[in-house]
């Protein structure tokens, strides 16, 4: 399937004759240009032509109206004296050049290029996995919106900012499974993010040791062992399961390092019961009736952070410290993972934006007010 910004092929290999085609405007068209590829890259700027279309109709209709409203009081034969300056040849030489430069413009705003060269492209970065809690204690509203929710806007704006990473996501409550393999697709991956629901996960809990496997396994099966690899885990650190020690080994030797982000507040938090219009219901409770506290447990978060190297973040602002992340994971050691052949169009909209340029000036300074000034001082 062709994405919708790939190129698109308007024209016959051995003509400069465009088709027709139901994509949109916006994406690039491609043809064949005397033997040479080409492409626009930005076609959309053609539609400045039918602006200058109308100004072209509108001048030419301004210069007949008003040549014939002068040749009404004035004879032709008397004009170079009574009108100095005044012929319809010099106006349909100024706006034929202004509108000739305006449409050159407009070419050169849609970018053209041709020709072609290959250029080998490298792309370096790390591999990175968020493990993200999405357990009911992640439905506390301790941060607001709500824990899950602030988690998920902080990544988005983190994905946002990555360039060139492999990025996976690993969803946990009580199990953990891979939402997201590893991907430089940043727009998948926020997608696979808004996906996350506590509500449709079968097993609750919180079993960090689950996610930290599940982890492991995903930048194992990336196949980058030399490249620098970084688990960013976002969780309120309430381990219902155990077993994070050996887990932790996993990932040292892997040379994984953890940037646990703590969220929520250790004093502890009633954990809410959404109705369907997102309203708050009532708070979860024990078999006792008793109302569920969560509270944010930093130890264990700590103790994967500095054991593998990374560093433990929590904010008692709005936010949650995933900016902070980010500017240790730009400090990390980047590699090499891919490399291929590319084919680059050489850029030519300057053949067309200067030569525009000079016409539109010529066009406007060449007007009537400098043919009228000469006219009078040669008299």
């Amino acid at each position: 399937m062709i994405p919708l910004a790939a190129a698109w092929q308007l024209a016959h290999p051995s003509s400069f004759i465009l088709h027709p085609s139901s994509l949109p405007l916006a994406a690039a068209w491609q043809f064949t240009l005397l033997g040479l590829p080409a492409r626009l890259e930005r076609p959309e700027g053609l539609l400045f032509l039918a602006g200058v279309l109308v100004a072209a109709v509108l001048l030419l209709r301004a210069i007949v109206k008003r040549s014939r409203a002068l040749l009404g009081r004035v004879p032709e034969r008397l004009l170079p004296r009574m009108a100095p300056g005044a012929g319809t040849g010099r106006d349909l030489w100024s706006a034929g050049s202004l509108v000739a430069g305006l449409a050159l413009l407009s070419v050169a705003a849609a970018q053209p290029q041709c020709g072609t060269r290959t250029e080998l492209a490298r792309r370096y970065g790390i591999d990175l996995v968020i493990a993200l809690d999405a357990s009911n204690s992640m439905l506390a509203r301790d941060v607001r919106p709500s824990r899950i929710d602030r988690a998920k806007l902080e990544l988005a704006s983190l994905l946002d900012r990555l360039k060139g990473d492999r990025v996976g996501i690993v969803v946990f409550a009580g199990d953990a499974f891979v939402q997201c393999p590893l991907t430089t697709d940043y727009s998948a991956a926020k997608l696979f993010l808004r996906a996350v629901n506590p509500d449709a996960l079968p097993q609750q809990g919180t079993a960090l040791a689950a996610a930290l496997k599940t982890s492991r396994d995903l930048f194992r099966a990336g196949g980058r062992g030399a490249a620098g690899r970084a688990l960013v885990l976002i969780t309120d650190g309430e381990d219902h399961e155990g077993d994070v020690d050996a887990a932790l080994k996993d990932l040292n030797e892997d040379g994984v390092r953890v940037f646990a982000v703590g969220v929520g507040s250790a004093s502890g938090e009633p954990i809410p019961v959404p109705g369907p219009d997102g309203s708050v219901t009532g708070y979860r409770k024990d078999s006792h009736g008793r109302t569920i506290m969560t509270r944010l447990d930093e130890a264990v978060l700590r103790k994967l952070a500095e054991a593998t190297g990374g560093r433990y973040v929590h904010s008692a602002s709005g936010d949650l410290g995933v900016g902070e992340v980010y500017e240790e994971l730009d400090r990390m050691d980047k590699s090499e993972f891919e490399s291929r052949l590319t084919v680059q169009y050489d850029n030519r909209y300057a053949a067309f934006a200067w030569p525009g340029f000079a016409l539109a000036c010529a066009g406007l300074a060449f007007g009537e007010g400098r043919f009228r000034r000469r006219a009078e001082a040669g008299r």
